[in-house]
């Protein structure tokens, strides 16, 4: 008897409580992703895998704005200041910096990962631009070339002067190439206005030895080089130092070793920066993105896809790197400032030594 009443009266419970349950909810449908748009240089490039990994963990669409060379991007982001055309620029170098800071087109953001990233690399100490990645502007040499005629590759700048360098050297003019004008401001560096031997004095001895000037990297590497990826005659050109790496990359497991190599002496080094517009409805995204190129997940797809070296010093290199694409030792710099006070009268000293 008192198991039937016992059992009666869990029925009758079981019975309430299944009254009392309120019925499932159906599952809420998942808002659209938020678009965040990333204005950049037509350099800028991230593997597919890399950008999908961040719009899954962020419930975002990222859609990337090429927008020219870095000094047409920036005019365009300029110009477009009082209704931004993104929420985030990359592509800001340190030739570029002090240009892009003055015309007030940044928000300041202190991300976190700035904390692992060497301060030689904080140029902008408002956090307005944050350092992304860097490289070295140098000139490359063909090694077939000089070995077939018996010659040495240059040891310095100054030697690129030399009578025996004639007519075999490639540099970009520096009014509409990035690298031409990183290699002009390395030639400052190291030959300074009022030494003994100024940058103005280096630059009518290269004239004189037939340098060869090219409008852009393209057809100075390309066409006018002589090196494995070139038709030309020339077997100096202004390059990267990375050039040597990517040329084994690029052919795809035909060679072992690059065909090309670097001359000491002449690296003048770049960092790459990014920063929040002004003027973002996206603000808390951008964040999230900026914390994101800082990552050693996105720092570590940085060298095979764009050529240049992760700021991040944990990041680790891909094989390719550290056998033929290492830093060079001691580059040629100018500080932000020397480069604000003097890069338009130093590009228009050059066009009148070069091209009147």
């Amino acid at each position: 008897m008192k198991r039937v009443l016992t059992l009666a009266l869990l029925s009758g419970l079981l019975a309430a409580c299944a009254m009392q349950a309120p019925p499932p909810r159906a599952p809420e449908p998942q808002a659209a992703p938020q678009t965040l748009v990333i204005m950049s240089h037509d350099s800028f490039n991230v593997s597919e895998s890399v950008i999908r990994a961040f719009e899954q963990a962020n419930n975002a669409k990222i859609q990337i704005l090429e927008s020219g060379d870095t000094g047409s991007a920036l005019n365009k982001a300029i110009l477009s200041k009082d209704a931004p055309l993104a929420d985030v620029f990359f592509g800001v170098d340190n030739t570029f910096l002090s240009r892009a800071l003055n015309a007030d087109i940044f928000e300041p953001y202190n991300s976190p990962m700035l904390a692992a990233i060497p301060e030689r690399f904080k140029l902008d100490k408002t956090n307005r631009l944050l350092p992304v990645d860097y490289g070295h502007v140098m000139v490359n040499y063909d090694k077939a070339f000089l070995a077939e005629r018996g010659l040495e590759p240059p040891k310095s700048l100054r030697e690129l002067a030399d009578p025996k360098w004639r007519g075999l050297l490639v540099v970009q003019n520096p009014a509409t190439s990035s690298p031409g004008l990183a290699f002009l401001m390395a030639t400052i560096a190291a030959f300074p206005e009022n030494s003994d031997y100024p940058w103005t004095q280096f630059w009518r001895d290269l004239r004189a030895n037939e340098v060869y000037v090219s409008q852009d990297w393209e057809d100075a590497y390309f066409t006018q080089f002589s090196g494995s990826s070139g038709k030309g005659p020339r077997p100096l050109v202004v390059s990267y130092a990375t050039s040597p790496a990517a040329e084994v990359v690029f052919s795809e497991g035909k060679l072992s070793e690059p065909p090309t190599g670097n001359v000491e002496g002449t690296a003048f080094e770049q960092v790459e920066f990014v920063g929040i517009l002004k003027g973002t409805k996206n603000r808390a995204l951008a964040e999230k993105w900026i914390d994101f190129m800082l990552s050693r997940t996105f720092q570590e797809d940085i060298p095979l896809q764009m050529f240049v070296y992760p700021v991040l010093p944990e990041a680790k290199l891909p094989e390719v790197f550290v056998k033929f694409g290492q830093p060079p030792a001691n580059p040629l710099a100018l500080t932000p400032e020397q480069i604000d006070q003097g890069r338009e009268q130093w590009i228009e000293r050059w066009t009148e030594i070069m091209l009147r």
